[in-house]
């Protein structure tokens, strides 16, 4: 394991600290809890909005889109656990 110097303002120590001592673990194991949590979540992130981006591009190369009404109908009934066919993209510009 590599070491890392991490300068922190002390009132954030404090708060590491204090967090740390409330969840029974070393302010060191929270600290290395709070940066994988933030990692993954920027990952996570990252993939979300390429998923968007490629989806947006889609969407407009193929001139084709899902009705927001149909969508939720869908989703309620899938909810309430109806069997109900998936609404179908339809052609939205020219």
């Amino acid at each position: 394991m590599s070491t890392t110097s991490l300068k922190l303002p002390k009132d954030i120590k404090e708060l590491a600290a204090e967090a740390a001592k409330h969840q029974g673990v070393t302010p060191h194991a929270f600290m290395v809890d709070a940066i994988r949590t933030a990692a993954i979540a920027a990952e996570k992130r990252a993939a979300f909005v390429s998923d968007a981006v490629a989806s947006r591009a889609e969407t407009l190369e193929s001139k084709k889109g899902y009705s927001a009404t149909e969508v939720h109908s869908y989703i309620r009934a899938r909810a309430r656990g109806e069997t109900i066919s998936e609404p179908k993209a339809k052609p939205w510009r020219s």
